[in-house]
């Protein structure tokens, strides 16, 4: 059974792979849960202090999709995928790496 938490306030130790190093979840597009003993998280995100002028025009479209993670026992966190921009009518739900049972409790990560 999935578990879910909507962790507005909870740290994101992910991050998607770019150039980006000042970037944090956008408050309330931080997702997170459990299917079958792997960790996933999903979020959007927003520059942070410190960040440079390219990271801030590069936020524009890296930052505009959702990004998803997960976290495998033993195997450490990865980025899995991306939703493009702009998001399919079915949000998370047509995101093959995120288990339909959790993208349903995520409300099709409709942020």
């Amino acid at each position: 059974m999935p578990r879910h938490g909507p962790a507005a306030a909870a740290p994101c130790p992910c991050r998607p792979p770019s150039r980006l190093s000042h970037i944090a979840p956008v408050q309330g597009t931080f997702n997170h849960g459990s299917c079958d003993g792997i960790l996933y998280a999903g979020t959007r995100f927003q520059p942070t202090a410190g960040s440079t002028l390219a990271e801030q025009v590069a936020l524009q479209d890296d930052g505009a999709a959702m990004k998803y993670f997960t976290d495998r026992p033993g195997a450490g966190r990865h980025y899995v995928a991306g939703a493009g921009f702009p998001a399919a009518p079915r949000g998370c739900a047509a995101i093959p790496q995120i288990p339909a049972r959790l993208a349903a409790l995520w409300s099709d990560c409709r942020s």
